[in-house]
């Protein structure tokens, strides 16, 4: 698995897998519940998770949909 995407933004996170998932890319959010521990306040960030082999073409997804947050290569 590979780091795609890193955001504190929750709607970012909701539109990034939908878009995966409308490409048939399996992804997986991290750090969900993370926010337990920074009291709520949503300074931890979330990150999506693809598979190696979707790598790249779930970074053009969303490249092409202009996603902010996109980790370097």
């Amino acid at each position: 698995m590979r780091e795609l995407l890193r955001t504190n933004d929750p709607t970012v996170i909701a539109f990034s897998t939908a878009l995966l998932r409308g490409e048939d890319i399996d992804c997986f959010v991290l750090d969900v519940h993370m926010s337990v521990l920074d009291g709520s306040i949503g300074i931890l960030p979330r990150r999506i998770m693809v598979a190696d082999r979707d790598f790249f073409r779930a970074r053009a997804v969303l490249r092409d949909n202009e996603v902010d947050g996109l980790v370097p290569e």
